[in-house]
């Protein structure tokens, strides 16, 4: 298992992705992680924070790439500028073998970008999107379409719902995944033109579609799939990371305030670590590319060196299951 990863590509430099791959290769013993940077940087750094772990070593390889794709670039004038950027080198690797598959934590409209014009969509699918997991009450939820299409058709939220119904299936070990449509109310008839005509859509089709979803419960587990347009995909994700965030800071603002609290908090301190794991993005590896002719994965730009590890995990595992064969016989199945 051969994975490219963008080492130029997130906001804390090379170092989270060089730590990110050792981890990565010392859990796997069948895994290869392609870093693709700036060779001789990325040989020096690799060198040092591989110090002591040589069969790690081994399982990584350093590709040369000039260029890099900057979160301020325009993503269409950068993938067609700069041909030797690191994310344009990495799918590359993948178009012509000598890669399974591309996790990348920079621009995320060029490493969408980036995927199209080098792999191209599966067959039948009329527009990639973005998947990813959220935590909730019982096991994780994926969300799609969280920002790569802001403007959608019914048609398109359909195959959003196909794609992440395949994945889940596959990721998630779901034998039938619940579909909900993200919605201002459960009740039929709620929603905008756009909602409605999906629920048609969703209702008719083979999909274990259980109907719409308000945002408040998406949290309660009641669901494997939610689908929406990525405007509202992506205010939905950046809401709950903020929620998540602020609830940590204002916890532990009550916390400081009066002995009683610090006490109390080294009684359930475990419990607490338990709660920030799971909300914590890191711990959900990355967002999956679905759509495109290959396996991509988008990481936080913020990627520490446990979410680029978690994100190669993902990146190995659609590859393993065969998730872009799920979704292109379901989508032969399933057509609407």
């Amino acid at each position: 298992m051969r994975i490219a990863l963008d080492a130029m590509g997130g906001d804390l430099g090379p170092e989270m992705a060089i730590q990110g791959a050792l981890a990565a290769v010392s859990d796997k013993s069948d895994l290869h992680v392609i870093l693709v940077g700036p060779s001789e940087r990325l040989n020096g750094q690799l060198a040092e924070l591989g110090r002591g772990k040589n069969g790690a070593l081994e399982c990584i390889s350093v590709h040369h790439a000039s260029e890099v794709i900057t979160m301020h670039d325009s993503p269409v004038d950068a993938v067609r500028k700069k041909k030797e950027a690191t994310i344009m080198v990495g799918f590359d690797l993948v178009k012509n073998g000598a890669a399974d598959a591309v996790v990348s934590a920079g621009n995320s409209g060029a490493t969408m970008a980036a995927a199209i014009k080098k792999l191209g969509r599966l067959p039948g699918v009329a527009r990639p999107g973005i998947a990813s997991f959220f935590p909730t009450v019982k096991q994780p939820v994926m969300l799609m379409d969280i920002g790569a299409n802001v403007d959608c058709r019914a048609q398109h939220l359909y195959q959003f719902a196909v794609m992440a119904s395949s994945c889940s299936r596959l990721l998630q070990k779901q034998p039938r995944p619940r579909v909900g449509l993200l919605s201002n109310g459960a009740e039929v008839g709620k929603g905008n033109a756009l909602v409605k005509e999906t629920y048609e859509l969703l209702v008719q089709s083979p999909l274990n579609f259980v109907g719409n979803v308000e945002g408040r419960d998406v949290y309660r587990g009641d669901v494997d799939v939610v689908v929406c347009d990525g405007f509202v995909g992506n205010i939905s994700l950046k809401i709950s990371e903020g929620l998540a965030d602020a609830a940590m800071q204002m916890l532990k603002r009550e916390i400081m305030k009066t002995w009683r609290a610090k006490l109390g908090y080294l009684l359930i301190r475990q419990a607490l670590s338990g709660f920030k794991k799971q909300v914590d993005y890191a711990e959900y590896g990355g967002a999956p590319l679905l759509g495109i002719n290959g396996t991509g994965i988008i990481c936080h730009g913020a990627s520490n060196a446990v979410a680029i590890r978690n994100a190669i995990e993902v990146a190995s595992s659609m590859v393993r299951n065969r998730v872009n064969e799920a979704i292109i016989a379901t989508l032969g199945e399933y057509s609407a």
